[in-house]
């Protein structure tokens, strides 16, 4: 049952911002807080005057304004909500059933041995440091399982980020972001390994740059077109244009099926340089939805376990297009030795990159994560991959188009898992690979 934080806000000073239910033009805020007199306090712009220096003061207000639900409280969402809360969101919703262990001493800072102790709620133990670092933030605790929240929940957010998750669930949580037009992010970490991917459907963003040529609009990729145009003269008199891109995006199912960019395929240099972490952690998902766990984390099971993963690993590999040399059994050992360990420099890194990504698509400045960051604690390379299904999977839908609501129309028929509501409200899933009632499966989109 969520519980708001009894101390998580103080009393609102004159002038200060005042909650309000206030659905926006773009669909993306219908639980925000907008401020009485349409700015930031002068306390406020002292306290976040280094990033409003950075981003701007219209994107701050957008990042005062935001809700955020972060689901599963480990070290990788420890860093997360840390680097959200100091940027000043308006609320961070934790959801989070587990309680704590003794192992999440070890790798959770927000953890007080003091006040903390092992059996009580994961979520409220580290919520506790979270309302100390800006007591302004309103930190929310709720104790459900994710699958007892019916679609209608995530409506509330701006932004939804699910830490280690297992692929179901993912699926399960992204179908309902879509369904209330949510940007979605997922992330998780295997000690030296991780990855971020994000689905924001359709996000556009605004750069500015100095004008050499005029800027035409248009398709600049497969995903990022250029929407708009404006230019403005700087304070020495510079002409400087003020472009508007939108970006598209997969869902998490169809990304995971796809295969890498044509740029990828066509260079072999490329290719070889590809993590073979990549093709281990689409391994990983599948492995998860066959067993239910981890491999060999039941020792009767580690010979048949290390096999299983071997063989999947091999055919996520060869579907990539990978070169078969770059999949040693060494990367596999380690990929292997390093499940379910946290390692603080790693969640760190991935954290720190996710938070900013949120708060670059809250402010609506910077290019975000397009659509999946892979990372390699081998080579400490953090590298970002455009995965999304082939055209002949869209049909006659592209990924930029004049009717984005046909591409999402398209990815959505797409999905593998179909979102049904119970009797009490709550979302359950139909079985995996069927289509909805009435619409043709994958195969038979655009014959």
């Amino acid at each position: 049952m969520a519980h708001p934080a009894q101390d998580a806000v103080p009393p609102a000073a004159p002038g200060g911002p005042a909650p309000v239910v206030m659905p926006e033009a773009n669909g993306v805020g219908l639980a925000a807080q907008q401020p009485q007199n349409n700015g930031i306090s002068e306390d406020e712009i002292a306290l976040y005057d280094r990033q409003i220096r950075l981003w701007g003061m219209q994107a701050q207000e957008k990042i005062r304004s935001a809700n955020v639900l972060l689901i599963t409280m480990k070290a990788l969402a420890n860093e997360i909500a840390k680097n959200l809360v100091l940027a000043g969101i308006n609320s961070l919703t934790i959801l989070d059933p587990e309680p704590v262990t003794a192992a999440d001493f070890g790798a959770q800072f927000l953890l007080d041995e003091d006040e903390a102790r092992v059996g009580m709620n994961r979520a409220e133990a580290a919520s506790v440091n979270l309302r100390k670092l800006n007591p302004r933030v309103n930190v929310v605790v709720d104790t459900d399982h994710i699958c007892s929240k019916g679609p209608s929940f995530f409506a509330a957010f701006n932004v939804v980020v699910a830490t280690d998750l297992g692929p179901q669930n993912m699926v399960l949580v992204n179908t309902a972001t879509r369904l209330n037009n949510r940007p979605f992010y997922a992330a998780a970490t295997h000690g030296l390994y991780g990855y971020i991917f994000a689905d924001l459907i359709e996000h556009d963003f605004v750069v500015e740059r100095d004008v050499s040529r005029p800027t035409e609009l248009g398709a600049e990729t497969r995903t990022r077109a250029i929407v708009g145009v404006t230019v403005r003269d700087d304070e020495a008199g510079k002409k400087v244009e003020r472009v508007t891109k939108r970006e598209l995006y997969s869902t998490w199912t169809l990304a995971d099926a796809a295969t890498l960019p044509e740029a990828h395929r066509r260079s072999p240099r490329r290719l070889r340089a590809v993590t073979p972490a990549l093709s281990c952690l689409r391994a990983l998902f599948e492995f998860v939805q066959e067993r239910g766990r981890l491999p060999a984390t039941v020792p009767a099971h580690a010979r048949a376990d290390l096999e299983r993963f071997t063989l999947l690993a091999n055919d996520k590999h060869n579907h990539l297009g990978l070169p078969t040399a770059t999949l040693r059994s060494e990367f596999l050992r380690s990929f292997l030795q390093n499940l379910g360990a946290e390692i603080a420099p790693v969640t760190a890194i991935l954290g720190g990159q996710l938070a900013q990504d949120v708060i670059n698509v809250l402010g609506g400045t910077q290019q975000p994560i397009q659509n999946t960051v892979i990372f390699d604690g081998n080579t400490m390379e953090a590298s970002m991959f455009a995965l999304h299904p082939d055209d002949e999977v869209l049909g006659s839908a592209q990924l930029v188009s004049s009717s984005a609501a046909d591409v999402q129309l398209a990815v959505a028929t797409a999905s593998t898992v179909v979102p049904v509501l119970g009797p009490d409200g709550q979302m359950m899933t139909d079985v995996i690979g069927m289509a909805p009632m009435g619409i043709p499966p994958v195969g038979m989109l655009q014959q």
